[in-house]
């Protein structure tokens, strides 16, 4: 057996014997070599040790777009992420300030037997889902709190409107977020307070222009085929999330599609004198039985919405409280995935569409949280066609109040959210490998 040594090796091997010198050499190489004692796996826990969670979130897309895989280990540790040691992955958590662990592959294996035998679930995401948001070119930068979510996490996105979705441009994207639209053609119903700022004329402006433009003779018949082309895009297969009034005021534009239930402050005629006997809810998202409100006064859009009535129960706001359920995170992995989180109790916060009242909620719809204590729900999911839909309620889960005006939320004070760690839940799932897709 003839080795040949250098440099500082050299002197030491011509003192060892053959078999000396051959143990030593596979001792040297079973050291240098990739084996269990050396970490192989990047742990992202999204428990209270994690310092950034949705910055957490951003690592996992940008992983996935440049073609890398990971798993989510689902109820471990808030809903960790698991990965390989990929080339420029640990530069990229370490410049977004993202908590990680190097772990090897014996600890790797002791994970996977944990989440074997507790109520765990690991879902190997895949492939960075094609993300569009519906939104007006009017919105303010306090509009919405999905584009606040995407903007900080660094997500990459594109924004789209009702041109858009009306030539079909849906099918290039897998998950469409509805910034809060009416989709009743009634302006957020802000007319009796807000009928005379310029940013409420302008909206008006632009939606009357955009109507014109499409070839409909008044914005609410242009919104009723945005809503009925976005229901068919979910019933394709899209992903689709919606928070604030676009769940509410997406199912009632789809209830009344060929019925005028808009007042004449809003389109010049009046409503349809038989338009509540005309409602059909077969065709909705989430909501049925509900009646739209048709005065052009009042501000609010159906009954769906809890607000005003839960005000007379909860009168505190550090009372108002939302819990998220725990699922079989084997059986039921699409809700589980939902609601990962770092807590189970996150904090309320109000919008123009607060909560739903679980009473006009079809019953093939999941809740997947609300506060007990009062009927209504605040975080819902459903299956449409091939397709899914998630519905939060609220505007902004770290502005319990936000008024029309108000500063927008930074992030940067605000990284460990849990109320927008549920927004990206909702952008991360229709990334998970297909056949884990079931509910």
């Amino acid at each position: 057996m003839n080795f040949q040594a250098a440099g500082p090796f050299k002197t030491v091997m011509k003192h060892l014997s053959a078999k000396t010198f051959y143990w030593a050499l596979i001792i040297a190489l079973l050291a240098l070599s990739p084996g269990q004692s050396h970490a192989q796996r990047i742990l992202i826990p999204m428990d209270g040790a994690q310092s950034d969670h949705l910055k957490a979130y951003g690592v996992a897309f940008w992983l996935l777009q440049e073609g890398g895989t990971l798993e989510w280990l689902l109820n471990y540790r808030g809903g960790s992420f698991l990965s390989s040691k990929y080339q420029g992955l640990e530069d990229r958590l370490l410049s977004r300030g993202v908590s990680y662990q190097e772990i090897t592959s014996a600890e790797a294996a002791d994970i996977y037997r944990i989440i074997e035998v507790e109520n765990m679930e690991k879902v190997q995401l895949e492939k960075a889902p094609k993300i569009a948001v519906y939104s007006p070119p009017s919105h303010q930068p306090w509009d919405d709190a999905v584009t606040l979510a995407l903007n900080y996490a660094e997500i990459e996105y594109e924004s789209i409107w009702d041109e858009e979705v009306l030539t079909g441009r849906l099918e290039e994207y897998d998950w469409l977020h509805l910034h809060h639209e009416d989709f009743t053609g009634q302006y957020g119903k802000f007319y009796a307070a807000y009928r005379n700022q310029l940013w409420y004329q302008l909206d008006v402006q632009n939606n009357v222009d955009m109507a014109r433009k499409a070839g409909y003779s008044k914005v609410s018949r242009m919104k009723a085929a945005v809503a009925f082309e976005i229901r068919e895009y979910v019933v394709r297969g899209g992903f689709m999330f919606a928070m604030c009034s676009a769940p509410e005021t997406i199912d009632i534009a789809l209830a009344s599609l060929g019925t005028d239930i808009v007042p004449r402050q809003f389109d010049g005629d009046p409503v349809d004198p038989d338009a509540l006997d005309r409602l059909e809810f077969g065709g909705t998202f989430a909501f049925e039985n509900f009646v739209p409100e048709l005065n052009a006064l009042v501000y609010q859009h159906s009954n769906i919405d809890s607000y005003p009535e839960r005000g007379n129960t909860i009168k505190d706001q550090r009372k108002d409280l939302f819990y998220l359920f725990n699922f079989s995170a084997k059986l039921d992995p699409v809700p589980t995935m939902l609601v990962q989180n770092h807590v189970t109790v996150v904090d309320g916060f109000m919008g123009q569409a607060t909560a739903f009242f679980k009473d006009v909620i079809k019953k093939h719809v999941t809740v997947l949280g609300e506060p007990g204590a009062y009927p209504e729900a605040r975080y819902l999911h459903g299956n449409l066609g091939r397709g899914t839909f998630t519905f939060l309620g609220g505007h902004d889960p770290e502005d319990y109040r936000h008024m029309v005006g108000d500063p927008k939320t930074e992030l940067e004070h605000h990284k460990n959210s849990p109320g927008y760690r549920l927004i990206l839940n909702n952008v991360l799932f229709p990334a998970a490998k297909k056949k884990e897709r079931k509910t």
